[in-house]
């Protein structure tokens, strides 16, 4: 049940209860509460009514495809939705889609494939090799943006397809970017590569509003997104780095997961791209239509899920929240920066008490030591409640994933933290299926023999030193 105040009906889920009761008993449990301010309100209770499993839900979507982009229109998801309540049985899957439709961003993308990308050499080979087959148009999106170098350099390897007739456009963020010399940007405008500053610190307003996504996009026709940057961070593998000092896993070998889409669900990427060109009104004027729509490239469904602050509530937190919430029997997730707000905290500990496998992959160092510790600082509290936390200590982890369930995974930019949810503008891809969510869950294992697991004993007998730590990054766990 989704419990939300009557008179606000498009109440984001951040305002309203997830309960889990049966229909009968929800009366008496609701009167009267509300779910802010504490006076005696009544409130509508929204039921997501049973519905089929997997293999029903899959029929039913590609029954109803659409056949030319492989997106559902709001009213086919709507009477997609409706045939599989009709069916009366239950699924973790169908009630996600309902949980969507409840709020009214159901956007499902057919017809798709995705290949998970591990680390930066994987990735940054991948990229370079797509950008070096491009024929219309590249659009390069990045928090951090160097001139990294994976045979030719990246300024090299737009200049050349710019002299080939490739558009060119480029976005960075002007702090992710602020190390990354000038002259790299000169040299790219120079040679006719549109470039775009993210919020220039000239700006002082706009500071804590920063562009942490990683978009790119060839020819309309193959994307890709996640956590990995083009910087030299990245230039090695993570894998077999534990005999190196702390100092070296700093510098490069980050553990990082992307991702590589085509099929219909590039345009998204294609939106949000050029969306973001025009909030920032960034010159040229860039032509939307260059590139042809993509056709379907496999059966994966997908949803592309960008966030901003200037939206009214981030769509990946609703999304997560809601898969947490309704998990049955697995959630793991690998998260870089974990500082989470109380109702994260809250969904998490639920989970592990009706019986789910709860696991957090979490770093055991990091490049910001304020997010580090405050993160820590709730250890006790989930541990406490059957949550099972192990640190990443080989590799600097810098990955921002989840799967739940076998079926519903998620790979991109959004830390599960304060600013990714409030002041920065994020990407993710939400992946629906059980072969990916398999790659993703072997990942994961893969990930967790290279984890030290915490123990809650030992974890209480840390010393003062580090519970300061702790105590003194939670009071700003908003601004990190």
């Amino acid at each position: 049940f989704i419990v939300r105040p009557v008179e606000d009906g498009d109440a984001p889920l951040a305002r309203c209860m997830v309960v889990h009761a049966p229909e009968e008993v929800m009366g008496e449990f609701v009167r009267g509460r509300d779910l802010e301010r504490g006076d005696a309100r009544r409130l509508d209770v929204r039921v997501v009514q049973e519905v089929p499993d997997r293999a029903v839900f899959a029929a039913r979507v590609h029954a109803l495809q659409d056949d030319q982009e492989g997106v559902l229109s709001p009213k086919r998801t709507h009477d997609l939705l409706e045939q599989l309540r009709a069916e009366g049985k239950t699924g973790f899957l169908d009630r996600q889609l309902a949980v969507m439709q409840s709020f009214g961003d159901a956007l499902l993308v057919l017809g798709n494939d995705a290949q998970l990308l591990v680390d930066g050499p994987q990735t940054h080979r991948a990229m370079f090799a797509a950008m070096s087959e491009a024929r219309t148009q590249i659009n390069l999106e990045s928090y951090i943006l160097e001139d990294v170098q994976f045979g030719a350099s990246l300024s090299d390897l737009l200049l050349a397809k710019r002299a080939q007739g490739v558009a060119v456009n480029v976005i960075y963020d002007a702090i992710g970017s602020s190390r990354t010399p000038k002259s790299f940007f000169e040299k790219l405008r120079a040679g006719g590569v549109n470039t775009c500053e993210f919020n220039p610190v000239a700006l002082p307003w706009k500071l804590n509003h920063r562009d942490h996504r990683k978009i790119l996009v060839v020819d309309g026709q193959i994307g890709f997104t996640g956590g990995i940057n083009l910087s030299s961070a990245y230039s090695r593998g993570s894998f077999g780095l534990r005999k190196r000092r702390k100092e070296e896993r700093l510098e490069n070998g980050w553990r990082d997961t992307h991702i590589a889409v085509r099929g219909p669900a590039v345009q998204e990427f294609q939106r949000l791209f050029f969306d973001t060109w025009q909030r920032q009104d960034c010159a040229p004027t860039v032509d939307v239509h260059l590139t042809a729509q993509p056709a379907a490239a496999g059966d994966k469904i997908l949803r592309v899920i960008g966030s901003s602050p200037d939206n009214n509530a981030s769509q990946m937190y609703l999304a997560l929240l809601a898969a947490i919430e309704y998990a049955e029997s697995q959630i793991y997730i690998t998260m870089a920066y974990f500082v989470p707000d109380p109702n994260t905290i809250a969904a998490l500990k639920r989970a592990a008490a009706r019986g789910v496998d709860v696991k957090l992959i979490l770093p055991g160092f990091s490049d910001f030591w304020a997010v580090f510790h405050a993160g820590r600082s709730h250890y006790s509290d989930l541990m406490g409640a059957g949550v099972k936390i192990y640190e990443q200590r080989d590799a600097l982890l810098h990955a921002k994933t989840a799967v739940i369930d076998g079926v519903w995974s998620t790979v991109g930019s959004t830390n599960m933290d304060w600013r990714s949810y409030m002041h920065n503008d994020e990407v993710n891809v939400v992946v629906l299926g059980e072969d990916f969510a398999r790659a993703m869950r072997d990942m994961f294992e893969n990930d967790l023999a290279a984890a030290a697991p915490i123990d809650l004993h030992k974890w209480e007998q840390r010393s003062r030193k580090f519970k300061f730590k702790e105590w003194f990054a939670r009071r700003w766990e908003y601004l990190l």
